[in-house]
């Protein structure tokens, strides 16, 4: 009942939330005659939060249309190349006339970026594919709301995540030969599980994981999050927090992880801060800073915006990553498209790079979590290990912002591209044997630079 009665309140507040804006823009525009009220720009600002703590945020769009590359403008066309029940594989392609920028991106690495699916949409990590996109192809996995999906889609387990991830993979390969992953925390598990199923089955695997800030071992440095998971039991989960789609929605009847819960989560992880954030954009409203309250609002439409989960694929999330922690005890098993069950095994991996990105002030994936999937990838030589921590950077702070775009990604950069360059080596002294010599030495240092980074 929970779900509908969080349905029933929101379609309630609606109409209230709209007349607020409305108000707000009466008594904010000085020709009218609210408008000459001596408190007018105050009782504006008082209408404009009201109405965004009331409304509804829908999906907001990645709205990349442009970006620079080396100080020339390049066209940016958004397209989804695979479409699946629970999941869009877009790509956001590049266009130029230069002809001098278009022989440079042409070779460049192709990036898949796995999105993480707990509780925002993919839009959140828009900040790090408008980065990536000026030194790579970029494809990313964006997942759909489950409130949306039909029961005649079927479920949507873990399992199935897996299974997506490797199709994405092979999809990228096919087109370039082979590709670089990134993870962004959550997929970080799923996604080791894709590469190492590859690797078993004696598949091309990627050419470098880049994994930042995941619970690869939650049991290291658990922060709040992982203890509500840990202490918590599987039928607690299963009783308190999922609940069925209302007759509403498309997807009437499928359990899920609501993701107003979700939500409500986060902000009371920092409810101080959140309500500060909030005065502070009542303040900035009435002192006219347009600057910061375009900020506040970029901010909040992406935070604001939540997708429900389907609960077969949180409850499995719950239980595999931080209760049974099944990818460091070795005893996780995953069923393939085929119905057969497969053991994972990151030792497998041996022709993969491997980069772990931690933030030194993540309250939400602790330290040492991510950086524990190098002691489990063992089959990977040492050259092609590396890892780093984000001095000063929150868990949003690795994949967006300021920190993210100028000490996190130039690490990001080098690592994958240092990599790209060694594996193309080796492409080309294959074809050409009389040139062998030259590549090999090239690819030793590319190992030498990526373990001094």
């Amino acid at each position: 009942m929970l779900y509908q009665f969080y349905e029933t309140q929101r379609s309630l507040m609606e109409p209230f939330s709209e007349l607020a804006q409305t108000a707000s823009k009466i008594f904010g525009n000085p020709l009218s005659i609210a408008g000459q009220n001596p408190f007018a720009q105050r009782i504006s600002a008082s209408y404009d939060l009201m109405h965004r703590l009331g409304k509804d945020y829908e999906r907001p769009e990645f709205g990349l249309r442009t970006i620079d590359v080396d100080g020339v403008e390049v066209a940016i066309h958004e397209r989804i190349e695979i479409d699946k029940p629970f999941c869009e594989l877009r790509r956001f392609k590049r266009f130029s006339d230069d002809q001098a920028t278009l022989e440079k991106i042409k070779d460049q690495p192709a990036v898949l970026i796995v999105a993480p699916l707990s509780g925002h949409y993919a839009t959140l990590l828009r900040d790090t594919v408008k980065t990536m996109l000026k030194d790579h192809k970029v494809y990313i996995t964006d997942w759909k709301n489950a409130r949306l999906v039909p029961l005649s889609e079927g479920e949507f387990h873990l399992d199935d995540y897996v299974n997506y991830v490797q199709e994405f993979i092979r999809h990228v390969q096919k087109k370039y030969g082979n590709c670089h992953v990134m993870s962004v925390c959550q997929p970080t598990v799923p996604v080791l599980a894709a590469v190492s199923l590859m690797a078993s089955r004696g598949e091309v695997t990627p050419l470098s994981m880049t994994m930042m800030g995941g619970p690869i071992d939650a049991r290291k440095s658990p922060t709040a999050v992982n203890n509500l998971a840990m202490n918590k039991s599987h039928d607690w989960f299963e009783n308190n927090v999922i609940y069925r789609v209302p007759a509403n929605f498309p997807g009437a009847g499928r359990r899920v992880y609501p993701g107003f819960l979700q939500h409500t989560g986060f902000v009371a992880m920092n409810p101080s801060n959140h309500a500060k954030s909030h005065y502070d954009y009542f303040k900035d409203l009435i002192k006219g800073d347009d600057a910061s309250t375009v900020a506040h609002r970029k901010f909040y439409d992406e935070y604001n915006a939540v997708l429900d989960m389907d609960a077969d694929y949180y409850l499995e999330t719950i239980r595999v990553v931080f209760q049974d922690f099944c990818l460091v005890n070795g005893d996780w098993d995953i069923k393939g498209v085929n119905g057969k069950m497969e053991r994972v095994r990151p030792a497998d991996i041996k022709t993969t790079a491997l980069f772990s990105v931690e933030g030194e002030l993540d309250d939400i994936s602790g330290s040492g979590q991510t950086q524990a999937v190098h002691e489990i990838c063992s089959g990977v030589p040492n050259s092609m290990q590396k890892h780093f921590e984000a001095k000063g950077a929150g868990h949003y702070g690795i994949f967006s912002g300021k920190r993210w775009r100028e000490h996190v990604y130039p690490h990001v950069k080098s690592f994958i591209l240092a990599h790209h360059a060694e594996a193309t080596s080796g492409t080309l002294a294959e074809s050409n044997p009389a040139k062998q010599a030259k590549p090999a030495t090239k690819a030793i240092a590319s190992k030498r630079v990526t373990s001094k980074q």
